[in-house]
Parts: structure tokens; sequence; C-alpha cells
């Protein structure tokens, strides 16, 4: 990345601050040269009946401290960049200096790093330091979304704590999710299936994990989600872990389960993001992060 202005930019630099130098030395000047008490004067120019203009020159303090700043601007441009395409003297950048800082963290805990993101998840999980670090960094990064104990948020949010994975709960899958990020893609059936269809279908979805009196129906409802859900879901609405595709026959709803947003479910499309945090998080803190769900829903799940 570049660290200093070129082309065009560097010159119309130059120009400004050539420019504000020459402008603060004209008015350390005329401070200096106008500080003739003689020149005192009172105009009869009254205002408010006591305020009288007048004309007392700058006190000469305001010459010097003018001449300091015009010092340390001239030591600064010589030493640092600001004029232009030159990089000062001293050759600094802020691209390098958080290059070098990189580089001496990378010196000091690169080996940790490396062996952590080495490291099976279950001998993470036992290192109690490990885990309050995996804590912090869950809370500034995850928390926003999944809520501070990881149970999820605002029917929008998913449960880290249990054993019902969108993706898949195993290691792998988890470190692939926070890695790479999901694609959650629920398709609208409004068009497709109708007012009665999206009520039949709702019906029988909600009837592979609980019976309720007074449902009817369900043999139109289970010809259409024949036809148009088990491609993703199964024949059993077991789902497929492979396509986010989640499970209908386990009690679990994520935007709620009961008729209204089943319904609403099916007639709108769901489309949930979980993003990528490959460029934000480091494969050691990837991997630790995945030991805390696990410890999370291992403690939960007992």
């Amino acid at each position: 990345m570049p660290t200093v202005a070129t082309g065009f930019w560097a010159g119309w630099v130059m120009v400004i601050t050539a420019v504000s130098l020459l402008g603060l030395l004209w008015v350390a000047v005329s401070v200096y040269f106008n500080n003739d008490p003689a020149t005192v004067h009172a105009p009869d120019e009254l205002w408010d009946e006591t305020l009288r203009e007048g004309s007392t020159p700058a006190p000469l303090w305001w010459f010097w401290l003018i001449v300091a700043l015009l010092a340390v601007s001239v030591v600064y441009l010589i030493l640092y960049p600001g004029l232009g395409s030159y990089r000062g003297v001293l050759q600094w950048s802020q691209g390098g200096r958080f290059a070098d800082s990189a580089a001496r963290y990378d010196a000091q805990f690169g080996a940790a790093r490396a062996q952590i993101a080495a490291t099976d998840v279950a001998s993470l999980r036992a290192d109690e330091t490990l885990m309050r670090s995996a804590s912090s960094v869950f809370r500034n990064n995850c928390a926003a979304c999944h809520g501070e104990d990881a149970r999820g948020q605002a029917d929008t949010f998913p449960n880290l704590t249990d054993r019902e994975w969108q993706w898949g709960g195993e290691t792998a899958q988890l470190e692939q999710t926070i890695t790479a990020g999901r694609q959650a893609v629920m398709p609208p059936w409004q068009a497709a299936l109708g007012d009665a269809g999206v009520s039949a279908v709702a019906d029988y979805v909600i009837s592979l994990s609980r019976v309720e009196p007074g449902r009817i129906g369900l043999a139109e409802g289970k010809r259409l989600f024949g036809l148009y859900c088990t491609a993703c879901h199964g024949a059993d609405g077991g789902g497929i872990a492979a396509l986010g595709a989640p499970p209908l026959n386990d009690g679990s709803w994520l935007y709620g389960g009961d008729t209204l947003e089943v319904r609403k479910t099916i007639a709108l499309g769901r489309n949930g993001v979980m993003p990528s945090f490959a460029a934000r998080l480091e494969p050691a803190q990837i991997k630790m992060l995945v030991a805390l769900l696990e410890q999370k829903r291992a403690a939960a799940t007992e």
C-alpha cells in the first residue's frame, strides 16, 4: 500500500504545504513589524455605548511562537513524509511501522500460535488459560450475533451450545464454518404453492416433530413436501448438513416453530449469512474458538 502521495497529488501537497508555510511566515513578519506602540489609535466608533474599536498591535510573543512553529514544521518535513513524494530523512511510513510491529509479533509469538493451531481440540479444551483467551476472542467477534452465552438471539442467530448445527457439528465442520463462512438459502415457495399449499406443507412439517390435534389434510402436505422439499431436507425431513438444509423433524427452529412462523419461512424463504473470519482471525484463534464451542456444547448437554 502506498505511504506517500504520487503524481499529481504529490505536487498538489507540495504546493499546499509551501503556501501554508509562506503564509505562516507572512503572519510572523506582520506581527513583528506592526508592533509599534506609536501606531495605536482609538477611533470614534462605539458599539453598545461602551465598546470602542482600537488597533492595539499583537503581543510580540506571538511572533516568537509563530517562529517556533515554523522551525518545528520545517524540521518535521525534513525528517518525515509530508512534502509530496519526499519520504523524509528517516524514511518513516505508517505501513513500514505496521510491518515492523507485525514482524516483532511473529518473532515473539509465531511459534506458540503455530503450536496451538496444530494441537488437537481435546487438548485445547483442557487448557484453562487458552479457554479464557478463546472466550475473549468469542466476545470480540461472535457475541454480537450469538450472544454473550452463545445461546443465540433474536430468532435469527443460532444457538451454539446445542447439537443442532445446520452445517454439521463435527470439529472439521465447525472450523470450516468459522473460516469460510456460510450462506444459507431457503427459497420462497409462495408462488409455487399458493396459500393453501403453504399451509398444507407447514402443517405437515410441524407434524414431523410434534403431534398437534386439529391438524387435518396432512396427506396433501406430505405430497407437496415430496415434490418441493425432499431434495434438500430429505424424504424424512432429516436435513442434509452438506447443503446447509436443517432437519425439520427434531423440533428445533431457528426462526420460530409456531404455525405462523413456519408458514412465513416456507412462503417468503430465509437467507442466513455467517461471514468468513479467515481474514480477521488467525488459524490458532479459530482452533481455540472451535474448542470453546465444543466445550460449551458439552456443558450444555450433560
